[in-house]
């Protein structure tokens, strides 16, 4: 088996946790901004201390509340500053922390309340509250709901007020770095989620290392606002990560109206998911197209992609470099201002980006790194850095960090990040992990300096009846990426051939509509549109030009809906529940394969 270990640059005491995090970086200059607060339109600035106080004061609540070390309590919001402070609240307590996405289905909270034994459960709204209030009967360990908005954190701050500052103190010095900090439960495209133990150790010694790692986008000086789930484990790390490195840390809690917080916060680093990416990239398509400059933005973008692409084949002709130039102030430096005009570096994680739209924003001025990594593995196990990016890879592992792939070509990964086990589930546990290895699901490749490349989904491969293995990943990242385009899954076990079933985007739709003259359609309208189909066969046709004759789509259909949460076909990350996919469109799949009336790509 190929196999490679990075050493860890820095090893904590056993006897430190999460916490040190905080009060290191508070002893360090506890009087510099740590956070910045959205309040009324302005930014407002709180120091190290001032966020250290208010940690200890809900602390002290919590206690008042009867919460005992160890003890878990749930959190159910949108990513906000309160999520932030009942998380170090919660660890200066002695508590485990319980995420809980604020989309979160009255089934799935129950489970998640009752399997983890949740004590107490601050929620965002009195919506949240009752929803959570179902759980009762069977989380017979559930005490108070208390809401954000209804005062949850100002009842906390009064009810510790008789708490001694001591027994916060020695409540911060219990856990150790091989305790319990969190369990997150994984969304899962399969069954029921399940909670994975994540250490002190796990979130201390992966975000101190990262720091010394990469220090170019982590270390003091940076600024992130965090806009993805505080509910999912990436957003947790950076939030982890930004205390640990002396960045100034911002939140946003509306994904639509992120490019105003952006703009305003002006980030110099950011994480997200390649869905923004290729949002970003398709709205400002469609933004130069409206203003009767589309071929401009498309002479820019193959420029940015040209020009990347050589900065690793030997560096850009004098041309070419007069030409970016020119782009830039024409197109890049726009499209940089739209994301606060401070970010030279994004973290990209959830997915592949994709190697064109990774040289596209480098050649605008903006590095994607692109990281990959699980919930047990608290986020990244490896990561592109900026002195050794390899677009189209995942980036070399992080210290402390090893990786190898196994006869099957699966992922497999032990170290410093790698999870305790499942909550209450030693089946689920020993099936993925034999207390040093971690079997992710995945396949990849590394190359001989270890770069870490993906190829697909152990479990999501496709098996055509000719017998062809197929990755559906690698043909749906590249069909997504249209701007009509908002889910593509492709289908074809034991089939004669792969297909694939595409839902539109009804963001990009009308956008889309006005780059190519053509009046209002809604999406139920436009799946029927001779124009629409014909850019969507493109759309394949391209895709298929990365795969062999035997792996390419040779039909498709257009769904009248989208795929979403709130329908159960999408976890809150965004990745497609293809088991529940597959049986309820049974009938769409099974028509694909006999009505030759339906649209079929070149």
């Amino acid at each position: 088996m190929d196999e490679i270990f990075t050493p860890p640059l820095v090893e904590l005491p056993l006897t430190s946790n999460l916490n040190d995090v905080l009060t290191d970086r508070v002893a360090k200059n506890g009087s510099a901004t740590m956070i910045e607060r959205s309040v009324s339109g302005r930014w407002e600035p709180m120091t190290g201390a001032a966020f250290d106080a208010e940690v200890v004061a809900v602390a002290k609540g919590l206690v008042a509340h009867g919460i005992q070390p160890g003890d878990p309590i749930g959190i159910m919001s949108r990513t906000r500053y309160e999520w932030t402070l009942l998380d170090f609240a919660a660890w200066a307590a002695g508590a485990v922390p319980v995420p809980i996405y604020e989309t979160s289905s009255p089934e799935q909270v129950e489970w998640i309340v009752s399997d983890a034994g949740v004590k107490l459960v601050v929620a965002e709204n009195a919506e949240l509250v009752t929803v959570v209030e179902q759980s009762r009967t069977a989380a017979p360990a559930l005490g108070e709901v208390l809401s954000i908005d209804d005062g949850a954190i100002e009842t906390l701050v009064a009810a510790g007020v008789d708490v001694d500052d001591a027994e916060i103190t020695r409540r911060r010095a219990l856990a150790g770095l091989d305790d319990v900090a969190t369990i997150i439960y994984t969304s899962g495209t399969t069954g029921r989620p399940k909670g994975a133990e994540l250490t002190h150790g796990n979130f201390a010694s992966l975000t101190t290392n990262a720091v010394k790692a990469v220090p170019e986008v982590f270390s003091s000086g940076g600024r992130t606002l965090l806009f993805l789930p505080l509910a999912h484990v990436f957003a947790r790390f950076i939030e982890v990560l930004a205390i640990a490195g002396g960045s100034v840390l911002g939140h946003w809690d509306n994904l639509k109206t992120v490019t105003d917080g952006l703009g305003a916060f002006k980030p110099t680093f950011l994480l997200a998911v390649p869905r923004v990416f290729e949002k970003v990239y398709n709205s400002a398509e469609q933004k130069a197209a409206t203003g009767g400059k589309l071929k401009i933005f498309h002479w820019a973008a193959a420029t940015a992609i040209e020009w990347s692409r050589a900065q690793d084949t030997g560096g850009p002709s004098f041309w070419l470099n007069v030409q970016h130039t020119v782009a830039g102030k024409l197109v890049y430096g726009k499209l940089l201002d739209a994301l606060g005009g401070q970010a030279r570096w994004a973290v990209s994680g959830g997915g592949p980006l994709g190697e064109r739209l990774g040289h596209f924003f480098r050649g605008i001025g903006l590095t994607v790194l692109e990281g990959y990594g699980l919930t047990e593995t608290t986020a990244p196990t490896s990561v592109n850095r900026p002195d050794a990016n390899r677009i189209g890879s995942v980036g070399q592992q992080l210290p402390g960090c090893a990786v190898r792939i196994a006869e099957d070509g699966e992922i497999q990964l032990k170290g410093i990040h790698v999870f305790r086990g499942y909550h209450q589930n030693p089946e689920a546990t020993a099936e993925a992990f034999d207390g040093e290895w971690f079997r992710t699901g995945d396949l990849g490749k590394l190359d001989d300096d270890g770069f870490l490349s993906i190829t697909g989904r152990k479990k999501e491969i496709i098996v055509t009846a000719g017998g062809k293995n197929v990755a559906p990943a690698f043909l749906e990242d590249r069909i997504r990426a249209h701007a009509l385009v908002s889910q593509c899954v492709v289908v074809g076990d034991n089939r004669p051939f792969i297909g694939a079933l595409i839902t539109l985007d009804a963001e990009g739709l009308p956008g889309w509509l006005a780059m190519h003259g053509k009046g209002e359609l809604t999406t139920a309208q436009a799946k029927d549109d001779p124009d629409v189909l014909a850019a969507l066969d493109a759309a394949v046709t391209r895709a298929n030009q990365a795969v062999s004759k035997a792996e390419s789509i040779r039909k498709f259909t257009v769904l009248p809906g989208d795929l979403t949460v709130e329908n159960g076909y999408l976890t809150p990350k965004q990745s497609v529940r293809r088991h529940v996919f597959v049986a309820d469109f049974a009938d769409e799949i099974d028509e694909l394969y006999v009505d030759t009336r339906q649209k079929s790509a070149g």
